[in-house]
């Protein structure tokens, strides 16, 4: 079943690349306490993801900080490596934090795998954005096949 709007944020461990390398970040440590958008992409340096959807968040922290978001955070069924390298490639720095759900965990246990198989890719995430208040889903936007327009930086400020 999809996570729905009102539901707590299953617990899981992600990656992420520091300064230091690869460290392990659980989603507790990234939500507790906090208002966060975390929005995930099919692949980092695929099209969409690389010129539209990782940009648009970049371009607009100081609009979502002024909403009361504290963090933005891009979730892909990617290592962490890949992760690291997109992040260095969109200059992202410390404005967004991306984790890495390399075995797809999390988005299974959310409900919003992909099967990406015919464009060997295997499993993937579906393009989502939702506000997480304390680990509690608070606002879900989830594309439908193919789209990228509910789960833009744009929508998301408008729904907050």
């Amino acid at each position: 079943m999809t996570i729905q709007v009102g539901d707590r944020l299953p617990e899981a461990t992600f990656m992420t690349m520091t300064k230091d390398g690869p460290q392990p970040i659980t989603a507790e440590a990234i939500f507790k306490g906090v208002k966060a958008v975390l929005f995930a992409v099919p692949g980092a340096f695929t099209p969409t993801c690389s010129a539209k959807h990782l940009p648009g968040f970049k371009e607009h922290v100081a609009d979502f900080r002024a909403k009361g978001v504290d963090k933005l955070v891009c979730i892909s069924v990617n290592d962490v490596f890949v992760m690291g390298a997109w992040g260095k490639d969109q200059g992202v720095g410390d404005d967004v934090l991306l984790i890495a759900d390399g075995n797809g965990e999390f988005t299974k246990a959310v409900g919003l795998e992909l099967d990406g198989a015919r464009f060997g890719m295997g499993l993937r995430s579906q393009r989502y954005a939702m506000l997480v208040d304390d680990g509690v889903v608070k606002e879900l936007f989830v594309e439908a096949g193919g789209e990228f327009r509910v789960s833009s930086a744009d929508y998301m400020l408008e729904h907050i």
